[in-house]
């Protein structure tokens, strides 16, 4: 059962590696920052240094701050990885961006209830407050950081060359490039030499570079934390080896998912890119810090949209928009049902004795 428990960590890892490459780098790829395979190569390193060195409070909030002290099982927690991995993989192949990280803490709170295991509801409730406040406050965050880079005349003028020549026509397709992605606005503009335009582009990738070192420090304990929890690993080993899972994700597997987050939700130019990347990148490592996790996803539709309004309002394309707060919904849904029902299985098939730790 633990190695089984560990194969399954990597492989949620390293489903989720490939489910945040929009999120960290679709932006810089989409506004042709940087190419697809050196967004990759870019963010996979960065990724896993994340997971090793800055994970460790969030690896202790899942090990240990979920349930109560004695917990669930090697047995258990297979159950929970499992439906948390499978639900991941799932939404991957339908190209749904969802929160792995609510559907993680229900799947917990599912078989948590199915084992009859006592959920430290008040911890929960402070998780919820953080999902929730989090995307506001990167919305207000976004909408003012464009307002100020718009008092920069080189930013201003950027920004306005942008309103003129943005197209709804894909960029340039690269060689190898996986035929079935999603079609994405490009940016006409995109070669201007202008001074601006490229030092927007290099703070474009550098953002980028910093949401992919937050997706590991954030993002790994989701995988490993089950690890941690029956000390099977210790919280920096944990780190690694879910690191090098994610890794292993944005390398492999990256490619079909690096475009569909940013554009299909609000058409930006490369001041707004910029802003929405940098405030999504700093409100999860605001939560990071205290121990606690949030979505990527959720932080950069937030910060998008903030950014998207400072534009106009017509610029978030809402329909794109409440098609994923849908996925939001239905991923924690799916995951504390599913938990709930396959451990009610196994109490039934082997006793409650089975899921429970001690």
């Amino acid at each position: 059962m633990t190695v089984l428990l560990v194969a399954l960590a990597v492989g949620f890892a390293y489903s989720m590696g490939a489910h945040y490459t929009g999120a960290c780098m679709g932006m810089p790829h989409a506004l042709q920052a940087i190419s697809s395979r050196a967004a990759l190569l870019l963010m996979a390193p960065l990724t896993l240094l994340g997971a090793t060195l800055a994970s460790r409070g969030v690896e202790e909030t899942v090990g240990h701050g979920l349930l109560a002290a004695h917990g669930l099982s090697v047995a258990g927690l297979v159950i929970v990885l499992g439906v948390a991995f499978g639900l991941t993989s799932l939404f991957n192949r339908l190209r749904i961006p969802t929160s792995t990280i609510q559907i993680l803490v229900f799947s917990v709170i599912g078989a948590g209830l199915a084992a009859r295991i006592g959920i430290q509801w008040p911890h929960i409730e402070e998780l919820v407050g953080i999902w929730v406040s989090a995307p506001v406050a990167a919305a207000g965050l976004g909408y003012l950081l464009t307002k100020l880079l718009d008092l920069v005349p080189g930013v201003r003028d950027e920004a306005q060359l942008a309103g003129r020549e943005q197209t709804n026509v894909a960029g340039p397709k690269e060689s190898g490039s996986d035929p079935s992605a999603p079609v994405t606005p490009g940016y006409a503009g995109a070669t201007d030499p202008v001074t601006t335009s490229r030092g927007l582009l290099q703070a474009l990738v550098l953002v980028g570079a910093l949401a992919s070192f937050t997706m590991g420090s954030n993002d790994v304990a989701n995988a490993t934390g089950a690890l941690v929890g029956t000390h099977t690993l210790g919280s920096f080993s944990a780190g690694l080896v879910g690191g090098l899972g994610l890794a292993a994700g944005v390398l492999t597997w990256g490619r079909p998912l690096l475009r569909r987050v940013a554009f299909d939700i609000v058409s930006v130019d490369r001041p707004m890119a910029t802003a929405a990347q940098f405030v999504q990148a700093a409100v999860v490592l605001a939560a990071v810090g205290f121990g606690f996790f949030t979505s990527m996803n959720q932080a950069l539709v937030g910060a998008m949209t903030g950014a998207g309004m400072a534009r106009g309002r017509q610029s978030v394309q809402t329909r794109t928009l409440f098609g994923i707060l849908r996925g939001w919904v239905v991923g924690p849904g799916a995951a504390i049902a599913l938990a709930y029902a396959l451990t009610r299985g196994a109490v039934t098939a082997a006793g409650i004795h089975y899921l429970v730790a001690g």
